[in-house]
């Protein structure tokens, strides 16, 4: 089990005390964020870039599109990338393969992204529930196949702890369809039944015609009754090496980050798409702005996580479905880079 040294809590409180401000040396760093798919509900990244609180930070960024939540965690664990953002569980499974993940701080309270569409043609017939979905079968016998971004990722893991709940995940299968073209094209060609995902996706199938909404994991009632209140989903996520080997670095990032959570925050829907419109153009601008309005309703501005959310969030990592050994806060959780941004930028 990874756990943190004394040695590197001391290297990250130094680092983070000193340097929330801005780096301490006179050159650029250069760096490699990582997020996984075309969607607002990495904005913060795309914030950081476009508004440039990474060059006021001293980071010369390129930010890189990952393909998807598991092969960004890919990336970041063999060191191609420095910070990237998705799924708090890919930081868990990196430290639980003694890749030593670390979580930086959260981006919100529930999952914005387990949104179940069906095709179209599916609920014209009468499959209305989740419960009449497994009931059904595809034209060749099989069981109803269920789209997720990346097995492994933010989608499957949360979506699957619903259907677990109910009785109903071994009844579907699950298959992983990649960004958001692949994801739609999918439902589009009927190689799938339901497509889980954000809003963003669910209004870009509805005006196409090829889907509508199912079951909405992402409603706070429904939340609450199967997962009990505020839970880090997503989260900035490194390695302990990547930190060691560079804390100006990462608390640069950790300033650009906190700051663009802020100015999200403080901006409108509007504003926000019209910053982040280069990484997100895969979708409408109506549906993207729907999504960002969404988001702002789970979002963590606060960039913390507590003790009780962390063990609320517990029965969904640890569980078979994930493979995740039990971890204590203190194993992933690294806050000391955000609360000296926090301390240097007020929000």
């Amino acid at each position: 089990m990874a756990m943190i040294t004394r040695r590197s809590a001391l290297t990250v409180i130094a680092g983070g005390a000193s340097l929330a401000a801005g780096p301490a040396r006179a050159e650029t760093m250069s760096g490699r964020p990582i997020y996984p798919v075309a969607v607002p509900i990495y904005q913060s990244q795309f914030v950081a870039d476009r508004i440039g609180y990474f060059k006021e930070a001293g980071l010369d960024c390129k930010l890189v599109q990952g393909g998807s939540g598991v092969k960004t965690r890919e990336i970041i664990a063999s060191s191609q990338g420095d910070v990237g953002i998705g799924d708090v569980t890919h930081p868990m499974q990196l430290a639980n393969h003694g890749r030593a993940g670390r979580i930086l701080m959260p981006t919100d309270t529930r999952s914005s992204s387990v949104m179940f569409i069906i095709r179209k043609d599916l609920w014209d017939q009468g499959i209305t529930t989740l419960e009449k979905l497994t009931e059904s079968k595809r034209p060749d016998g099989r069981k109803p196949i269920v789209s997720v971004s990346s097995l492994g990722g933010t989608n499957h893991v949360w979506s699957s702890y619903y259907m677990e709940t109910m009785g109903l995940a071994e009844k579907v299968t699950w298959i992983g369809t990649g960004n958001v073209d692949t994801m739609l094209g999918s439902l589009k060609s009927k190689q799938v039944d339901v497509l889980v995902s954000s809003l963003s996706l669910l209004d870009e199938s509805k005006e196409q015609g090829w889907g509508t909404l199912l079951f909405d994991g992402t409603d706070e009632a429904i939340w609450n009754k199967y997962i009990g209140g505020k839970v880090p989903v997503t989260c900035h996520f490194t390695v302990q090496s990547t930190i060691d080997k560079d804390p100006p670095k990462i608390q640069a990032f950790a300033t650009a980050l906190w700051r663009a959570a802020q100015w999200i925050k403080t901006h409108s829907s509007d504003e926000v798409y019209d910053a982040i419109e280069p990484y997100v153009g895969s979708t409408s601008r109506k549906a993207n702005i729907l999504e960002i309005t969404a988001l702002k309703k789970v979002a963590d501005f606060d960039c913390v996580i507590d003790a009780a959310s962390f063990a609320r969030g517990e029965k969904v990592w640890f569980r078979e479905m994930t493979g995740i050994k039990p971890l204590a806060m203190s194993e992933v959780v690294v806050p000391d880079f955000v609360l000296a941004a926090r301390k240097a930028y007020p929000g």
